[in-house]
């Protein structure tokens, strides 16, 4: 595989499992350091890298709680003294509840974690970034944005927040030449979506999509890794969906 990314500092939230475990997997295939932060335990990942040839770390952070962030970025300082690469994608995803169902604790824990935590994992790497010579910023959003699925309020309005995040910093960060984009995977059975989803929901999907064929978590992997590559130097505040053509807008 091209090593475009050789010797870049990445830093892959939620990277324990499922979508953020791919991206980190095909980072480091591509050459880049990682730096894992979750609420579990990644080192498994981090020895699937390491047996490959990479190099990579773990820390177990929740990224929702500043403390804990702050510990990790004085670890990765120390380790780096810079980060290249930042993929934002620790997060919880939705069930379905009628949205005058839902309680404000329930509407306050989607919004701490979804957005907030982008939001405070961003600020608090910002400093590493800014010593990056090839700097890229990536939030995993989702395209239920636009479907506005009934029952997912709370995640929806979540995940809305990242994308003007995305843009509001795509436009503050060019200042320093720092370009920031959201990705927002079709529906990838990940150990997330198949504790709500049944298989029949999954091929529902796919059958609405103009490519009829199942959307992975590498798929959305390499669009990750394309968006921190040189090759996307001047794509910035992009909302870009990888789903088959599930949703064409």
């Amino acid at each position: 595989m091209d090593r475009r990314l050789k010797g870049r500092i990445a830093v892959v939230t939620g990277a324990a499992a499922g979508l953020g475990k791919a991206a980190a997997l095909r980072l480091a295939a591509e050459g880049a350091i990682l730096e894992i932060l979750d609420l579990r335990d990644g080192s498994a990942v981090v020895a699937e890298i390491e047996a490959l040839g990479g190099r990579a770390n773990s820390t177990v952070c929740d990224c929702a709680d500043e403390a804990q962030i702050a510990d990790a970025v004085q670890g990765i300082e120390a380790r780096h003294g810079r980060i290249d690469i930042l993929v934002n994608n620790a997060g919880i995803l939705s069930g379905r509840k009628p949205w005058h169902t839902l309680s404000k604790e329930e509407v306050e824990r989607y919004v701490n974690v979804n957005y907030l935590g982008y939001f405070l994992v961003t600020k608090a790497l910002y400093p590493l970034i800014l010593k990056s010579q090839t700097p890229r910023v990536i939030m995993v959003a989702s395209r239920t944005y636009f479907l506005a699925n009934p029952g997912q309020m709370a995640y929806v309005a979540s995940k809305g927040a990242v994308m003007g995040m995305t843009r509001v910093l795509a436009k503050e960060m060019g200042e320093q030449g720092i370009p920031v984009n959201a990705v927002m995977p079709g529906m990838v059975a990940t150990p997330g979506t198949t504790e709500h989803s049944q298989e029949e929901a999954f091929n529902r999907v796919m059958g609405n999509q103009a490519i009829k064929k199942r959307v992975q978590p590498e798929h959305l992997a390499g669009l990750i890794a394309f968006l921190a590559s040189d090759d996307a130097e001047l794509i910035t505040g992009q909302m870009i969906i990888c789903d088959g053509g599930g949703y064409l807008h």
